[in-house]
C-alpha cells in the first residue's frame, strides 16, 4: 500500500472511530431515556410494549433512513433491536415497581 493510501486509511479510520464513540453516548442517552419512560410507565401501570408508538417511530425512521441512503431492512432490524430491548428492560422495571 502506498504512503498516500496509509494515510487516507488512518484518517478514515479516525472518522469511524469518532462516528462510533458518539454512536455509544447517543445509545447510552437513548437507553437513559427510555429507562425514565419504563419507570414513569411502571408507576402509572402501563403496559411495558406500545406498538402504535412503535409502528409510528419505524415509519418515521424509515423516512429518515430513506433521506440519508440509509438501507431499509438495516433500519427495520436495528430498530427492531432497540425496541426488544427497551421493552425488555420496561418489563424488568415493571416486575420491580410490583415487588415494592
Amino acid at each position: 500500500m502506498t504512503s498516500d493510501a496509509t494515510q487516507q486509511l488512518s484518517i478514515l479510520r479516525q472518522r469511524i472511530d469518532n462516528i462510533d464513540a458518539a454512536l455509544i453516548y447517543m445509545l447510552a442517552e437513548r437507553f437513559r431515556c427510555t429507562n425514565e419512560v419504563g419507570h414513569l410507565k411502571a408507576a402509572t401501570h402501563l403496559p411495558a410494549c406500545d406498538p402504535a408508538r412503535e409502528a409510528e417511530q419505524l415509519q418515521r425512521l424509515k423516512k429518515l433512513a430513506e433521506d440519508a441512503g440509509l438501507d431499509m431492512a438495516f433500519t427495520k432490524a436495528f430498530f427492531t433491536f432497540l425496541v426488544g430491548e427497551v421493552v425488555a428492560k420496561h418489563k424488568i422495571i415493571a416486575r420491580q415497581n410490583q415487588a415494592k
